[in-house]
């Protein structure tokens, strides 16, 4: 019997976009569904980037492009690592690929080799593992609960970096919401610094969208001496509203640019000059459609929080970033609905799917099974209808 590969049997399909899918067939349907589920900005990008496009559908070459990325692009990409403090890098260190997904896959193919450890903090976004089961790495999950505001320690940092190979840091985090202070992430570094065979890989995509006036902060301002093992993730997908539009980054050392690179050549071969055009002039142009929408998520986040605290049991640290919130509703677990009985964080989600039609993706899936995730970026009055019917549905537990 003709068999697919091995590897395909680690692999599995995103339990964010079954969710999703689930909703989107009841939706279908005709059921009133409100999606908290997938990861999507909701917003679209300003007219100047449909101009760029435009622009470059009227000049297009149709011919192949750089496997790194154009020198237009790596240089948009350059200016915006300096407009984050993140200075002396060049076109050597940098390289793009289509999304961070790809770029960290690939990310993963030239660092990891078969049983090398990758380690990072739970709740995670569910592609770390996913990832890490397809090349044969050993995920090393450090729990970071409710109670300690989801947030890794630099003492669980300490512990863990022995026989790590590479150390995955996402912030700010999906699917909490949480960053990291400028003290916090100091504090790591130093910990970082005292385990020098280890590559850092910083998921930095949500880097634009941070509340309250905290700031990003990173490893290498915090200590320079990590720069030679510290890549940086980005794309253009939340902030500039263009997730279907494939770009993603890393800057880093030149050896890990040059290896993405090199898979570049044997994967995509190149971006393409139409989404490459719209890249730059997100990343360039103005930024007020950004701007904008970073407040608008800052109100939907106090909105959000305003009223997950008004239920009883129900636990969510403040997150200040992203468009995140992980409540713990396990308060709920061991109640019924309806008659039905509430177990775990699936049966929660899929009855208050079922009931009030309201979707969000299980904690399980993001190995935190006591919580689950909201994403906020729906229009405003969807969002208030969507959580009127999630406090309804606590209300009406027995």
């Amino acid at each position: 019997m003709l068999k697919l590969a091995e590897r395909m049997g680690r692999a599995k399909p995103s339990a964010i976009m079954a969710v999703a899918e689930k909703a989107k067939k009841l939706k279908a349907e005709g059921r009133d569904i409100v999606s908290f589920s997938i990861g999507v900005p909701n917003f679209l990008p300003g007219e100047h980037v449909y101009a760029a496009v435009r622009d470059a559908l009227a000049k297009d070459s149709g011919q192949y492009g750089s496997n790194r990325g154009a020198d237009v692009l790596l240089d948009a990409y350059l200016k915006h690592l300096e407009e984050a403090g993140l200075t002396g890098y060049t076109r050597k260190n940098v390289a793009t690929g289509i999304g961070a997904k790809h770029v960290l896959y690939n990310l993963a193919e030239a660092l990891l080799d078969p049983g090398d450890v990758l380690t990072f903090a739970v709740p995670y976004w569910t592609t770390y593992v996913d990832i890490a089961d397809i090349v044969g790495a050993q995920a090393r999950l450090l729990p970071c609960p409710a109670e300690q505001n989801y947030k890794l320690t630099p003492a669980q940092l300490d512990a863990a970096l022995p026989g790590t190979k590479v150390f995955l840091f996402n912030n700010p985090s999906n699917p909490t919401g949480m960053v990291y202070s400028k003290d916090e992430i100091a504090a790591l570094a130093d910990v970082l610094v005292r385990h020098p065979d280890v590559w850092i890989i910083c998921d930095d995509i949500y880097n634009r969208m941070v509340f309250d006036g905290l700031g990003y902060h990173n490893f290498v301002n915090a200590r320079p001496e990590l720069r030679d093992r510290v890549i940086h993730v980005d794309s253009i997908s939340k902030t500039y509203g263009m997730p279907g539009w494939r770009v993603g980054f890393i800057a880093g050392p030149e050896s890990v640019a040059q290896a993405l690179v090199t898979m570049n050549s044997n994967h995509i071969t190149n971006i393409p000059e139409i989404v490459t055009a719209a890249a730059v002039a997100a990343l360039t142009g103005p930024q007020d459609v950004p701007t904008q929408k970073n407040l608008e998520f800052q109100g939907k986040r106090d909105q959000v929080l305003a009223v997950l605290d008004a239920i009883p049991g129900v636990k969510c640290p403040r997150p200040q970033g992203a468009f995140y919130v992980f409540p713990d509703i396990s308060c709920a677990f061991g109640k019924s609905h309806n008659g039905e009985k509430i177990g775990n964080d699936v049966d929660f989600c899929n009855l208050l799917l079922q009931a009030k039609g309201v979707a969000c993706v299980p904690g399980s899936a993001f190995g935190e099974p006591r919580g689950l995730r909201i994403s906020y970026t729906c229009p405003t009055a969807q969002l208030a209808d969507g959580l009127k019917r999630f406090a309804e549905f606590f209300a009406e537990l027995s």
